[in-house]
């Protein structure tokens, strides 16, 4: 079973959530917050595997509760939801450390298999937020040296593997790509996240822009 937490500070929207996450066996809703300092405690009382999260609500808001609960509960993954497409939103969030990003216009089937993918240790990156983080690196200044140093200890495969990650390809397509079995990439992403000490495809594809790996258009 896949433990979620779902957090809104709308309770017509948890209820409907909960409703659509029911229909589905394998997912137990343990519980609900309607802010983010109730979500920090619940998910410190629950342990949930996935939380639900809203970006606006009141006390403490969806990017700040991700912060803190990367820090304390870093087992838990973050699936942010909301109505807004704002790029200081996503980025926010991405960056604070969620996994993924959805719109709460998805339809019901696309959340539960949100709820999948995040709980099987994937990032969800649909194509408008990857533009959206795409978007936002364009706009930085000169890459990190610091980063760029990093990526030295990836092998010349890694390094390729990790462009396309950022690029936005599935693991399937990366391996039609570069002529290798899905299992292959696999392994190179595994290896990218640990020696890169990262936490999941968003932050490898946000490090890949900030050292300059990849540009907006190249």
């Amino acid at each position: 079973m896949i433990r979620v937490l779902v957090v809104d500070d709308d309770d017509l929207m948890r209820a409907g959530l909960r409703a659509v996450l029911s229909s589905d066996e394998s997912i137990d809703v343990v519980g609900e917050a309607d802010d983010g300092r109730a979500a920090v405690d619940a998910v410190r009382r629950l342990s949930p595997a996935v939380v639900l999260m809203d970006v606006r609500m009141p006390r403490l808001d969806g990017i700040a509760a991700t912060r803190e609960l990367i820090t304390a509960a870093p087992a838990t993954r973050i699936l942010m939801l909301t109505t807004f497409e704002d790029d200081d939103y996503v980025f926010g969030a991405l960056s604070a450390g969620a996994s993924g990003f959805l719109l709460k216009r998805a339809r019901p089937e696309q959340l539960i298999e949100a709820i999948h993918t995040i709980a099987g240790g994937e990032a969800l990156l649909s194509p408008s937020v990857t533009r959206t983080v795409i978007d936002r690196m364009a706009r930085m200044p000169q890459p990190d040296p610091a980063g760029s140093r990093r990526l030295r200890d990836l092998t010349p495969r890694e390094r390729d593997v990790l462009e396309l990650v950022a690029r936005g390809l599935s693991n399937a397509e990366i391996a039609q790509s570069l002529v290798v079995e899905e299992s292959t990439v696999k392994t190179h992403v595994k290896r990218i996240l640990a020696k890169l000490d990262l936490r999941d495809r968003v932050q490898a594809v946000i490090l890949a822009y900030e050292t300059g790996l990849i540009r907006p258009g190249g």
